[in-house]
């Protein structure tokens, strides 16, 4: 159905280490993707962003001897820098760490609670 909205998001990049090729690639497929969308007509929300959590990232933080919220805003900067460098057209950037994305989070998981999806059991 070509009148109805289209999403597409990049992967959601780890932040251990700097962008690489691997990210490049990604980023430019979806937004081939996008752009083909918008010149069909359609409505596109591109999304992109980073995954700011996990041992990895608290071990590279370490490594580098800076705190890790330091760590994750410099090479999340670096994520953001490559998507303009390659005139990526996104829509939109979400950190995991950034307060909107906390509170969507917390929102879901207490719907899927209330509704019974998530529950504790034996397995």
């Amino acid at each position: 159905d070509r009148k109805r909205p289209f999403q597409v998001t990049t992967p959601i990049y780890y932040v251990n280490d700097k962008p690489h090729v691997g990210h490049a690639y990604t980023s430019i497929a979806c937004d081939v993707i996008a752009r083909y969308m918008r010149l069909s007509g359609r409505e596109v929300f591109f999304q992109s962003g980073t995954d700011e959590h996990g041992q990895k990232v608290e071990d590279s933080a370490k490594a580098a001897g800076i705190e890790p919220q330091v760590f994750v805003d410099d090479v999340s900067g670096s994520f953001r820098d490559l998507l303009t460098v390659l005139n990526i057209s996104n829509d939109a950037f979400v950190r995991t760490t950034e307060m909107h994305h906390r509170e969507a989070v917390q929102h879901l998981w207490r719907v899927l609670v209330d509704k019974g999806y998530i529950y504790l059991d034996n397995y």
